[in-house]
C-alpha cells in the first residue's frame, strides 16, 4: 500500500465510509467440506489477519508505518499517527518536530471502524510467504464485516476452529461440522463420569450404556446433592465476606470513637473562646445583610426601569432544547436574525434550516455540496457555504434555493466571513477576497504569506483577523494589507473572537489567549479546557461581556471578560463541540454528536 502525506486539517481527514449493515457476504458459495487451513494467532503479536474488502483511503493510513491507523492519536505537531508508531518514533516525518501523544483521534477511529474487512476465518497466509501478509481463502468464511464489529461475528462464525468437547485428541473441527462430529465421535463420556463412571464410547453405545448405568437411577439424588453442596459453598463464601466486613467495620469504629473523644475535648476547650467571638460575628452579619438589601433594592429598581439583564450576578445559561436531524458531525452554524433562522453545516454534506422562533423544527435541508460543509456566512439575503469539495455555493435565503456555485480554492474552504460587501474565504495558506455582485463572486485579491490552514477568520469594524499556525494576522479591510501580527503559543489557532476591548483566540493545545485590542499586548491566557478550542462567541450588554468557548473535550465554558474567569461550564453534548452562534441573547452549539443545542438564561 502506498502512503502519502496526510492532511493536518483533522475535521475532514480520512473521509467517511458508509454502510447499510455490519456485514456483507462474498459472491461465492460456502463449502460444507471446508477444512482448517490456518490457525489464527493472538492479536498481541501483530499477526491477526486483516484483509480489507476494498482498498482503504490513503487518508486513513499512518505516515510512519504506511498501514491503516491502529488506535489513532493526535500528536503535538498536529498530525495523526498510530499510537505505537507515535510512541516508538522520536521525530515527525513532516516537520521533524518531537512526537508526543496529546489525545485519541476519536473521529478517525470511528471512520476506520466503519471499514469492511474479511472475516479472519476467511483469510489465509499470502502465497508470497511474507510474514504478516494475508489473502482471501476461497474455502473460508464468505462474510465481510465492519472492523468495529469483527469480534461479534467471529465469536459465532461457522468457520471458527473448535475442539471436540469429548476428547482433545479428536482432529480439529470447524464450528459448522461440530454437531455432525458429535454424532459419530468415539469418545463420548458418561454424564456421570464425575461420580466415578468410566464409560467412553460412541453415540450408539452411549444410549445403551445409560440403560444399565448404576448412576442413572440416582441422577436426581446426585443432582440435588450437587445443588445443595453448591448452595453451601455460596453461603460459606458469603459468611466469610460478612465476617471480614464486620472486622473491618469494628476496627474503623474503634478508630472513629477515639477520634471523636479527642475532638470533643478540643471543642470544650475552645467553646468559651468562641462564645464572645460569635457575638461580634453576629453584629457583622447584620451589617452585611443591610448592605445586601440595599444592593437588591438597587437591582430591582434597574429591572423595573427596563434595563433587563444589564446586571445579573446570577446569570446562568441552561440548555433549552436540541435540534436533531443531521446524520453526521455538525461543523458550522450561522444565524439569520431577520427571519429567526439557524443554518447548520454537517459531515453529511447538507445544510439544515431551523426555525428558532415558532415551530423550532427543520424547515428545509439544502443539498448541493459533494464534501463536508465546513463554513457558513450570511450577507444580506444570501447564504454562502464552503466545503471540503473546494467550492462556495450561494443560496437565496428567501427561496432557500441554490443560485450559484464557485470553484473557490484548490483545497477545502475552511472559513467564510463577509464585510464591506466583500466575502473572505480561508483555505490552506491563503485567503481569497471576493467582491459580491448580486449572485456572483468576483475574485478581487488573494492574501498570502500565511503559514498553515486558515481555520479562524473574523471581520470587525475595519479589520479582518485571520488565525493559522501560532499566528494571528490583522488586515486593513480597505487596503487589504497586513497591519499587525500577533504571535501565539499552543499550536494552530482554531477560533477567534473580537470584543470592544479584547482579541481572543482558541488554540489546538487547549489554551485561550487574550490581547488588548488597542495596545496589542497579551493580557491573559485562560486555561481550563482539556481539548482543542474549536469555536468562540461573544454576547455583550452595556454592563458586561461574556465569551463562550467550545472544545474537543465536549464542554462549553462561559468566561466573564470583566475579571477573566470561567463562571460556568456547560456539559450536555455527547461529542466534541465544534461550532457556536449567538442571536438575541441565545447561544447555539453544534457538535460531533450530530446535534445542535440551544442555551438561554
Amino acid at each position: 500500500m502506498s502512503c502519502s502525506k496526510p492532511s493536518r486539517f483533522d475535521r475532514f481527514s480520512g473521509g467517511s465510509v458508509a454502510a447499510e449493515t455490519n456485514y456483507k457476504q462474498h459472491r461465492r458459495t460456502p463449502s460444507s467440506s471446508s477444512t482448517l487451513t490456518y490457525s489464527p494467532r493472538d492479536d498481541d503479536d501483530g499477526m491477526e489477519p486483516q484483509v480489507f474488502a476494498e482498498q482503504p483511503s490513503v487518508k486513513l493510513c499512518c505516515q510512519l508505518c504506511c498501514s491503516v491507523f491502529k488506535d489513532p492519536v493526535i500528536t503535538t505537531c498536529g498530525h495523526t499517527f498510530c499510537r505505537r508508531c507515535a510512541l516508538t518514533s522520536e521525530k515527525c516525518p513532516v516537520d521533524n518536530s518531537k512526537l508526543t501523544v496529546v489525545v485519541n483521534n476519536i473521529a478517525v477511529a470511528e471512520q476506520i471502524g466503519e471499514l469492511f474487512i474479511h472475516c479472519k476465518y476467511g483469510c489465509r497466509p499470502a502465497a508470497s510467504g511474507k510474514p504478516g501478509a494475508f489473502e482471501v481463502d476461497p474455502l473460508g468464511c464468505p462474510f465481510t464485516i465492519k472492523l468495529s464489529t469483527r469480534k461479534d461475528h467471529e465469536v459465532s462464525c461457522d468457520y471458527r476452529p473448535v475442539r471436540c468437547p469429548n476428547n482433545p485428541n479428536c482432529p480439529p473441527l470447524l464450528t459448522m461440522n461440530l454437531e455432525a462430529h458429535l454424532k459419530e465421535c468415539e469418545h463420548i463420556k458418561c454424564p456421570h463420569s464425575k461420580y466415578g463412571c468410566t464409560f467412553i464410547g460412541n453415540q450408539d453405545t452411549y444410549e445403551t450404556h445409560l440403560e444399565v448405568c448404576k448412576f442413572e437411577g440416582l441422577k436426581e439424588f446426585l443432582q440435588q446433592t450437587d445443588d445443595r453442596f453448591h448452595e453451601m459453598q455460596v453461603t460459606l463464601a458469603q459468611k466469610d465476606q460478612d465476617i471480614s466486613f464486620l472486622r473491618s467495620m469494628l476496627g474503623k469504629l474503634s478508630e472513629k470513637l477515639d477520634q471523636l473523644e479527642k475532638n470533643l475535648e478540643l471543642k470544650f476547650d475552645v467553646l468559651d473562646e468562641n462564645q464572645s467571638k460569635l457575638s461580634e460575628d453576629l453584629m457583622e452579619f447584620r451589617r452585611d445583610a443591610s448592605m445586601l438589601n440595599d444592593e437588591l433594592s438597587h437591582i430591582n429598581a434597574r429591572l423595573n426601569m427596563g434595563i433587563l439583564g444589564s446586571y445579573d450576578p446570577q446569570q446562568i445559561f441552561k440548555c433549552k432544547g436540541t435540534f436533531v436531524g443531521h446524520q453526521g458531525p455538525v461543523w458550522c452554524l450561522c444565524v439569520y436574525s431577520t427571519g429567526d433562522l439557524l443554518f447548520s453545516g454537517s459531515s453529511d454534506k447538507s445544510i439544515k434550516v431551523w426555525d428558532t422562533c415558532t415551530t423550532y423544527k427543520c424547515q428545509k435541508t439544502l443539498e448541493g455540496h459533494d464534501g463536508i460543509v465546513l463554513a457558513l456566512c450570511i450577507q444580506g439575503n444570501k447564504l454562502y457555504s464552503g466545503s471540503a469539495d473546494c467550492t462556495i455555493i450561494v443560496w437565496d435565503i428567501q427561496t432557500l434555493q441554490k443560485v450559484n456555485t464557485i470553484r473557490a480554492h484548490d483545497n477545502p474552504v475552511c472559513t467564510l466571513v463577509s464585510s464591506h460587501n466583500m466575502l473572505f474565504s480561508g483555505s490552506l495558506k491563503a485567503i481569497k477576497v471576493w467582491d459580491i455582485v448580486g449572485t456572483e463572486l468576483k475574485l478581487k485579491k488573494e492574501l498570502t504569506g500565511l503559514n498553515h490552514w486558515v481555520r479562524a477568520l473574523v471581520a470587525s469594524q475595519n479589520h479582518l483577523y485571520s488565525g493559522s499556525y501560532q499566528t494571528i494576522k490583522i488586515w486593513d479591510i480597505r487596503s487589504l494589507e497586513c497591519v499587525h501580527v500577533l504571535q501565539t503559543s499552543g499550536g494552530s489557532v482554531y477560533s477567534i473572537a473580537v470584543t470592544n476591548h479584547h482579541i481572543v483566540c482558541g488554540t489546538y493545545e487547549n489554551l485561550i489567549h487574550v490581547w488588548d485590542i488597542e495596545s496589542k499586548e497579551q493580557v491573559r491566557t485562560l486555561t481550563g479546557h482539556v481539548g482543542t478550542v474549536y469555536a468562540l462567541a461573544v454576547i455583550s450588554t452595556p454592563d458586561q461581556t461574556k465569551v463562550f468557548s467550545a472544545s474537543y473535550d465536549r464542554s462549553l465554558r462561559v468566561w466573564s471578560m470583566d475579571n477573566m474567569i470561567c463562571t460556568q461550564t456547560l456539559l450536555r453534548h455527547q461529542g466534541s463541540v465544534t461550532a457556536l452562534a449567538v442571536s438575541r441573547g441565545r447561544l447555539f452549539s453544534g457538535a460531533v454528536d450530530s446535534t445542535v443545542k440551544v442555551w438561554t438564561c
